[in-house]
Order: C-alpha cells, then sequence, then structure tokens
C-alpha cells in the first residue's frame, strides 16, 4: 500500500477508537509585511494539555500503536500526529534515541523524502525546546499544501524568502537543484553554516521540493504565544481570540521577529 494511501487508513481508524484526536480550528487571515498569515484559533487545545500530562515520558519511541504508518527505513518510521491541525500530519521518529536539537543526516533526509514523495507537501524540523519542539526524540515532520484554505498561496511566506529587502530576521535560503537525500543534507549544511545562522539549535528548518530555508532562534514563545516552523511559512496557531487579537495588534511579522535573530 503506497504511503499516501496508508495515511488515510490508519487515520480513518485512530480517529474512529479515539486515538487520532484532531484540534478543531477556525482560520483567520491576517495580512502583514505582504504576507498574509493564516492564523488558527484552536477550541481544543485544552484537551491536549489534560493528554500531554498523562503521556509516557517519550511517546514518540514508547507511540500509540494505533498511530503507527509505516517503516520508513531502516532507522526511521512514521507515526500520525496524535493533535493534528490539518489533516495527514505525519511524524517521521528516529528509531534509535537522538535529542530533538541533534544535527540532521543524510539518513534522515532520506527519511523525510520517502515521506514527502511526489505530493505536495511542506517539511520541517523544530531543533529543539526554543525552537517550537514539545518532544524531545529527534523527528522531522510532513504536512501536506496548501497550508489553509483561506490564503492564496499554498506556503504564504514564500514570495519574501529570498526577495529584497525579505524577511526582517536572520535565515538562510536555498532553491533545491535536485529532489535527492544526499543533495538536501549538502544544501542543509551549507545553509547551517551561513553567516545568518549559528550552525546550532535552535533553529527551524523548512523544506518543499523547490526550497529549504533554515531560522535561528531566540525563544520560543511570543507572550504566551508558542511558535514552531510552521510560523515561519506563514501559519500561526492561538490558543483563543485573546491571542488572536495580540497577534493582529503587534502584526504577525512582528511576533516572528521576536523570536527569530534580528
Amino acid at each position: 500500500m503506497e504511503l499516501e494511501a496508508r495515511i488515510q487508513t490508519v487515520a480513518s481508524l485512530a480517529l474512529a477508537s479515539g486515538a487520532l484526536e484532531p484540534i478543531q480550528t477556525e482560520t483567520e487571515v491576517v495580512e502583514d509585511g505582504g504576507v498574509q498569515f493564516a492564523v488558527r484559533v484552536v477550541s481544543s487545545l485544552r484537551r491536549k494539555e489534560v493528554a500531554a500530562r498523562r503521556e509516557v515520558s517519550d511517546p514518540l519511541g514508547d507511540y500509540d500503536p494505533e498511530l503507527f504508518v509505516a517503516d520508513v527505513s531502516p532507522t526511521h518510521y512514521a507515526l500520525l500526529n496524535k493533535f493534528p491541525v490539518m489533516p495527514g500530519h505525519l511524524l517521521i521518529v528516529v528509531r534509535d534515541y537522538e535529542p530533538q536539537d541533534a544535527r540532521l543526516t543524510e539518513g534522515d533526509f532520506e527519511a523525510l523524502a520517502r515521506c514527502m514523495g511526489e505530493s505536495e507537501c511542506l517539511g520541517f524540523y523544530n531543533a529543539g525546546r526554543e525552537a517550537g519542539a514539545s518532544q524531545h526524540r529527534k523527528h522531522l515532520q510532513v504536512v501536506p499544501l496548501p497550508l489553509a484554505a483561506e490564503v492564496p498561496l499554498a506556503v504564504p511566506i514564500e514570495p519574501l524568502l529570498d526577495a529584497a529587502p525579505g524577511l526582517p530576521f536572520r535565515h538562510a535560503f536555498g532553491r533545491i537543484a535536485q529532489f535527492d537525500p544526499a543533495a538536501f543534507h549538502a544544501l542543509y549544511c551549507q545553509l547551517l553554516e551561513s553567516p545568518h545562522v549559528s550552525g546550532t539549535a535552535p533553529y527551524n528548518l523548512l523544506l518543499t521540493h523547490r526550497w529549504m530555508v533554515v531560522v535561528p532562534r531566540i525563544r520560543e514563545h511570543f507572550e504566551s504565544i508558542s511558535v514552531n516552523a510552521l510560523g515561519f511559512a506563514g501559519s500561526l496557531l492561538v490558543r483563543d481570540r485573546g491571542q488572536l487579537e495580540r497577534v493582529r495588534a503587534a502584526g504577525p511579522m512582528n511576533v516572528l521577529r521576536a523570536v527569530a535573530v534580528s
């Protein structure tokens, strides 16, 4: 069974059993800095927080078998995100424990490439707690595109990634010439060691079939709002209308500026 079909089958069964608990959201479009940001207001995040207090110490290693999708490679397996904001949210987990701020390897990119396949999707890595990682076992993630039906671009922030003046915080951007794990890893190493990136965690990595970007981080939160890699794609998640209004008042680009390196 192909991975995409397998994801749908596992998701259907896990949803029916209650193992999969999607977070219900309403999307607001907030324009700032020439970008139409998708800001999702959640209604069930508290349920996730209550569940997190009951979870085992390593939920990606000691995972719920109902969330298991497939063995991706000898070194990685794929799980459904238990609390997805969008359908088809996949976690690509290392079999042998490594911390979430560890450098990515060619094997990591091989597993990521297999999960991305030819589908329009976004791969990302939250390197460390300050980059928005909620689990300590090394894992990458894949979500389908577009990120939100309410905005015209599949990745809202994409036009600014290599534009001038572009984004108001440090980042390193490169185009992908070949969809190949070795090429991915080489570009990743190049971007990580560029003058705009410190070369160490925390940082966020995002990539599509066309490009890769690395954004160094200094903190996880803007006020009480957690920001992970999807924020730098143009998609923010807030707990309630009060947080939405804080994002609207500050401007989503300033939210990103506050948690990145200026």
